[in-house]
């Protein structure tokens, strides 16, 4: 009997430690957590966009809920919260339908949408929306209310073709415009799932879009063409040259020699006897020649828009000795420096 007793307060001893270091755990666990939930929203980035594309672009950034229950606590088997994920307009400002980025004074609209239908239906906006844009909704379930739970959802943005339009650019560089919602990202929720998310608690989150919009220009030429006549009384033309730039680019139009070298005295020549004639481009009707600013010539300056801009070009043939007839042709370079 005294070994058998002896024996068994051997064993109970370390299980009742056991049990006791158990239970601290348990205090000590439930003591530095609580039943929270925080959300998180990268950054939605656009890349590289030019507004002479006439194209719409997009992006993608990812929210993410978390959810956290006490160890123990919760009485329920599925603990659930009820979060509600609001965004207003951002620091461009405005109603949020659209939102802006800024650079200085210059704007670019866009929005964010929770489809990729980016129907206005689906515009992120929040519970106080003045313009019917809704909060991202949903209601985290627990288990056993261990640990915490964590939903991620994916967030659209897109900037449409049509708010492209005279959008500019800074000191002829790509130039970076940037929302912030810092101050505008609050997450809602409320523990228990018929209970509103207003009715809990609210924390922040912070999350930025950007978009770098790109310094450029297109151009497109056409033919000077002084039709059939004799040299021996002036002879004039024009055609348009199209200059195409995003607004605040400062640009410049210059044109080589052609096949005389000199844009001070050009010639076309005739292939098959190989004489030639002399002529003169000039941006305004009997102006200086246009050229690369060599020799007395000038360079046409201008700035863009971000509309298409038409430059004449004006041709002269000045009176001179008639060659012998044929076709009389040459090719001139323009170069579009921005």
């Amino acid at each position: 009997m005294m070994n058998t007793n002896t024996m068994h307060a051997r064993l109970l001893r370390p299980l009742r430690l056991l049990l006791a270091a158990l239970a601290l755990l348990l205090l000590t666990m439930a003591g530095a957590r609580a039943n929270t939930c925080t959300a998180t929203m990268t950054d939605v980035d656009f890349g590289v966009i030019s507004p002479l594309a006439s194209t719409e672009y997009t992006a993608r950034g990812t929210l993410t809920v978390n959810c956290t229950w006490t160890l123990g606590q919760s009485p329920l088997l599925l603990p659930a919260a009820n979060v509600c994920v609001n965004l207003g307009a951002g620091s461009g400002g405005g109603t949020g339908d659209p939102r802006y980025m800024n650079n200085g004074g210059r704007s670019l609209a866009f929005n964010l949408y929770g489809s990729p239908s980016y129907t206005a239906a689906w515009l992120w906006g929040s519970n106080t929306s003045t313009i019917g844009a809704k909060p991202i909704t949903g209601i985290l379930i627990g288990l056993l209310g261990l640990g915490g739970v964590t939903q991620s959802v994916t967030i659209y943005g897109r900037i449409p073709a049509s708010a492209l339009a005279g959008v500019g650019t800074s000191g002829n560089v790509n130039t970076l415009y940037t929302a912030s919602f810092a101050g505008h990202g609050t997450l809602q929720y409320a523990f228990g799932a018929d209970k509103p998310c207003t009715t809990g608690t609210t924390v922040a989150f912070s999350f930025q879009t950007r978009a770098t919009v790109t310094n450029n220009c297109l151009i497109g030429t056409s033919n000077l063409v002084f039709g059939t006549g004799s040299p021996l009384t002036e002879r004039r033309t024009s055609a348009p040259l199209s200059v195409t730039c995003t607004a605040n680019t400062s640009y410049q139009i210059s044109m080589n020699g052609g096949a005389s070298g000199n844009p001070a005295a050009r010639t076309m020549r005739n292939s098959a006897t190989g004489e030639t004639m002399g002529y003169r481009i000039s941006s305004t009707a009997g102006g200086p020649a246009w050229g690369d600013g060599s020799g007395g010539t000038t360079v046409y300056t201008g700035a863009g828009s971000g509309a298409t801009q038409s430059i004449m070009m004006h041709g002269t043939v000045p009176r001179q000795r008639a060659p012998t007839p044929g076709d009389y042709r040459d090719t001139v370079t323009v170069r579009l420096t921005f």
